[in-house]
């Protein structure tokens, strides 16, 4: 039987870690994300024996992870933008070590501490390798909170096939808005230790000692390189996207998260004049699904990506049309959504010869 709920989004998170099984939860408070910390204290150890923990700060926050992902554990933690700037050392860590765990960033407007406005500011920190070395997170963009539930269980699940950090990439209007969601059932929490797990000095097997140091350069290159090919499977077989009204589009907006949601708002809009509009949003902003954007590039004339930041996704859906069709960027910043109406406009200005 379907339970349904009308929830907040970080509310809804906090229950899907409940319910996905989450050991453990280990952060630090900062708007907009905040409630996922106070359902998870109020709701989580008296269900599930779930460990949550207020740290000291987000630095000791993300160390906890690296321990506990460590011991097999499944563990996450929650932020928003300059929390997650303070992570970055210890996601590095994390992904050198190949340790999974869950990471969420309910974005904030920046640079800075900003505004406690929504944003998708943080869309290189978290694509791009926001720390120190060539590491990549696996990187989830919802634009529901029904997938604010759907992709935590997702994120655990991807995170413990690739013992790789996976990343929720959402927005403080998603943490803030308030939806029907469909919760899925309880899950138990998972009691066997991983083969890779360090579970101090067995009896039974040998010890194994988890780092991210490595002295010698041939050592930390052969790392490296096993990582890069570990990069190059997520990508082959990780890559999530939806398409809507792409099939008889002339031009197609571009858009991921929350902004996706205003577009499909625009195609109903666009095509009220007779502009045929479509809409190609990544699920998966890391990887990046730079092939089935190149292949609809191929059936249109132009795409119009829209992003409330400066233009930062724009770059990969620059690389990955490789310049078939003309690529043109409208952003807002500092907490700003933008309108149908106005990413409308920007259509029509950008593409008038396109669409004559």
């Amino acid at each position: 039987m379907k339970e349904l709920k009308l929830m907040k989004g970080n509310e809804a998170l906090a229950e899907a870690a409940i319910r996905a099984g989450c050991d453990g939860y280990f952060g630090y408070p900062i708007t907009p994300q905040s409630e996922v910390l106070e359902y998870l204290a109020e709701h989580a150890a008296k269900r599930t024996g779930m460990v949550v923990l207020q740290a000291e700060s987000e630095v000791a926050a993300i160390n906890m992870i690296y321990g506990a992902s460590g011991a097999g554990k499944r563990v996450m933690t929650s932020s928003s933008s300059p929390g997650i700037s303070l992570m970055q050392e210890g996601i590095s860590y994390i992904a050198c070590a190949e340790l999974p765990c869950l990471l969420v960033n309910v974005v904030r407007g920046g640079p800075g501490l900003g505004t406690i406005q929504p944003s998708q500011g943080d869309y290189f920190q978290a694509v791009k390798g926001g720390g120190h070395g060539d590491y990549k997170l696996i990187v989830l963009a919802p634009s529901t909170v029904q997938e604010m539930v759907d992709h935590v269980k997702l994120g655990f699940e991807l995170a413990f096939k690739w013992r790789n950090p996976t990343m929720i990439l959402a927005d403080g209007a998603l943490g803030q808005m308030m939806e029907k969601v469909e919760l899925f059932p309880q899950q138990p929490r998972i009691t066997d230790v991983p083969e890779w797990a360090t579970v101090g000095k067995p009896k039974n097997r040998e010890r194994n000692i988890i780092t991210s140091l490595h002295m010698q350069a041939e050592a930390m290159e052969e790392i490296n390189n096993n990582l890069q090919k570990k990069y190059k499977a997520i990508a082959e077989e990780e890559i999530r996207f939806e398409m809507i009204g792409c099939d008889d589009a002339d031009v197609v907006l571009v858009a991921f998260g929350l902004v996706a949601r205003i577009c499909t708002k625009v195609v109903d809009l666009a095509r009220e004049k007779g502009i045929k509009v479509g809409v190609f949003r990544p699920i998966t902003v890391s990887p990046y699904p730079y092939e089935a954007l190149n292949t609809l590039a191929n059936n249109v004339k132009g795409i119009l990506t829209v992003e409330m930041n400066a233009g930062q996704m724009v770059e990969d859906v620059r690389l990955a049309v490789e310049g078939k069709v003309p690529v043109e960027f409208l952003g807002r910043m500092g907490g700003v959504i933008p309108s149908p109406e106005e990413i409308l406009h920007k259509l029509e200005e950008k593409f008038v010869g396109v669409l004559a």
